[in-house]
C-alpha cells in the first residue's frame, strides 16, 4: 500500500470516528436537559458500555500503529508536538488493552488524564498547522510543527487524526464509566 492510500484510509476513519464522537458528545449534552435524549444516552450506555473499553483500546492501538507507520515506513520525521502526542497515546494502547481484557473498571483514572492532555496537545498542534504564527518557536526549524505531511479532504492532518482518537477514547471511557455506575446501581 502506498502512503497516500494509507493516509486516505486513516483520514476516512478519522472523519467517520469524528462524526460519531461529535454525535455522542451532543447526545451526552442533550441528555442533561432532555428526558428523551437521556433515554437515548442510557440506551447507548447499556448497549455499548460493555464493549467500550475494548473499542477504546482499538482506537488507541490504531493510532499507535498509524503513528509508527508514518515514522518507520513512510519516514515522516515527527515534530516536537507529534512526540508529545505519542507520549500520551502509546501508554493508552497498553493501559486500555490491559483494562479491556481484565475488565478493569478503574482504568479511567489513568486513561482520562492521558487522553485529555493528548487531546489538548493535538488540538493546539492542529491550530499551529492552520495558523503557523501560533507556534511561538515551540518546534524546531528542522521539523516544523506547522508542516502537514498528510492533508486529506482539505482538512484532515495527523494532529487532527490524533485529536479525534483522543476524543473517542474520552467518550468511550465516559460510556464505560456510566455503564459501570448503572450496573452497580441497578438490582
Amino acid at each position: 500500500m502506498t502512503v497516500i492510500r494509507v493516509s486516505t484510509f486513516l483520514a476516512t476513519g478519522a472523519v467517520i470516528l469524528g462524526i460519531l464522537v461529535l454525535a455522542g458528545v451532543l447526545l451526552w449534552l442533550a441528555a442533561r436537559i432532555s428526558p428523551g435524549a437521556a433515554r437515548l444516552w442510557g440506551g447507548l450506555v447499556d448497549s455499548a458500555g460493555e464493549q467500550a473499553p475494548f473499542l477504546a483500546w482499538l482506537v488507541a492501538l490504531t493510532a499507535t500503529l498509524g503513528s509508527l507507520y508514518y515514522s518507520e515506513v513512510a519516514h515522516f520525521v515527527p515534530c516536537t508536538f507529534c512526540w508529545y502526542q505519542r507520549i500520551a497515546m502509546y501508554p493508552l494502547a497498553v493501559i486500555l488493552g490491559i483494562a479491556a481484557f481484565r475488565r478493569d473498571r478503574e482504568a479511567w483514572r489513568f486513561t482520562v488524564p492521558l487522553a485529555a492532555v493528548g487531546a489538548g496537545l493535538a488540538a493546539y498542534h492542529y491550530l499551529i498547522q492552520q495558523f503557523p504564527n501560533l507556534s511561538g518557536g515551540a518546534c524546531s526549524e528542522g521539523v516544523p510543527c506547522s508542516a502537514a505531511y498528510v492533508w486529506r479532504f482539505g482538512f484532515v492532518s495527523i494532529p487532527l487524526m490524533a485529536l479525534v482518537s483522543f476524543a473517542a477514547i474520552l467518550l468511550l471511557t465516559a460510556i464505560s464509566v456510566a455503564h459501570a455506575r448503572r450496573a452497580s446501581v441497578s438490582p
